[in-house]
């Protein structure tokens, strides 16, 4: 009688892990984030100015830094965002001024609420926006060109229409106008901290940043803005609607200003017109420090916050610390061109380590 030896069949090998992209370590997802840079650049200019200016050390100058700030921030957010979309808006600065004075001139000439000449304003602004995306993406005329144009329109129309309706180069004072206090609670209002007391724009300011930041991370919109700014034309062949996020980018930025426009008038009662000329620059380039790429695809709504705080740390900083304010605009281009040496090598650094 013979008996078989059963066997166990032999345990198959392990199956080699699937194909993909290796492991990003922490240190490059780090480094790959478009703020980081700005992020130490704002570490260092604090820790400079904290230590050669002693002023610069109190609560009421950390609220004066904001509030400079935070005039800086709220329109670079939506310059940001234009910018990762690959467009530039160099009308930015008078539109804010625009904005004020068209709200400022109807409501006092015709003697109207104030909420009136918010809202006229408002439509007057997100036209402008519109109009310029529009031109971009129905000519193909260079943003840069566009809203070159749109800037010395605009700067001649603040200033002609000004004059001509009011005799000088200002709005009347608005402030006894109905609608005036309930508007300036909105857009120009203090707010206690109980520890310090900040400008409303502030806390404004913030929010703009963190829907921005929402939009670019956790949306299909966001999906879309970055790839119409890396390439447009591999956009429109995976289905992205170019031309409306684009013009939606430019009407965010007119929104913006508007809003920045309308803390302006109820901040101070009344406006110049030769307002805002110059500060489009200065958003390109908070935006710029942030970590946007002047080619597009690439940037963040907090980047643009660390930009515009940098750039209120350094105009307060420099007066606390009694230097010669007229180096602030040596200190910007010296800033924008570190800036861009600076996020182009980290963006190479971190796509060597992936």
């Amino acid at each position: 009688m013979s008996s078989s030896v059963a066997t166990k069949p032999a345990a198959p090998p392990p199956a080699a892990p699937p194909p993909g992209r290796a492991q990003r370590s922490l240190f490059s997802r780090v480094l790959g984030r478009p703020e980081v840079g700005a992020l130490a650049a704002a570490i260092v200019i604090f820790a400079f100015f904290y230590a050669v200016a002693p002023p610069f050390r109190t609560l009421p100058a950390l609220a004066t830094v904001l509030y400079a700030s935070s005039t800086i921030g709220i329109v670079a957010v939506g310059v940001a965002l234009l910018m990762i979309g690959g467009e530039f808006d160099l009308s930015a600065g008078v539109a804010v001024t625009t904005s004020a004075l068209a709200a400022g001139m109807i409501t006092f000439q015709f003697s109207l609420n104030m909420w009136v000449g918010v809202v006229v304003s408002l439509l007057i602004a997100l036209t402008i926006g519109f109009v310029n995306g529009w031109l971009v993406m129905r000519t193909g005329i260079p943003s840069f060109l566009i809203t070159l144009s749109t800037f010395f329109i605009l700067q001649g129309v603040n200033l002609g229409v000004t004059k001509l309706v009011t005799g000088t180069v200002a709005t009347p004072n608005t402030s006894a106008l109905d609608g005036f206090a309930s508007a300036k609670a909105v857009f120009a209002s203090d707010i206690p901290l109980g520890f310090m007391t900040v400008k409303v724009t502030v806390l404004w300011w913030l929010l703009f940043v963190a829907v921005g930041t929402w939009l670019l991370l956790r949306t299909r919109t966001g999906n879309w803005v970055t790839a119409s700014g890396g390439n447009q034309a591999s956009a429109r062949a995976v289905g992205v609607p170019v031309p409306k996020v684009k013009i939606g980018l430019f009407m965010g930025v007119a929104f913006l200003a508007w809003f920045l426009g309308m803390h302006l008038l109820f901040n101070f009662s009344t406006v110049q017109a030769g307002l805002g000329i110059g500060n489009e620059f200065i958003y390109i380039i908070a935006s710029v420090v942030g970590g946007a790429l002047l080619t597009g695809g690439y940037g963040s709504a907090v980047g643009s916050a660390l930009g515009a705080f940098i750039f209120g740390m350094t105009t307060q900083g420099i007066v606390y610390a009694g230097w010669d304010p007229n180096w602030f605009r040596t200190f910007l281009g010296v800033m924008l061109l570190l800036a861009v040496m600076v996020n182009l090598y980290i963006k190479n650094y971190a796509a060597q380590r992936r």
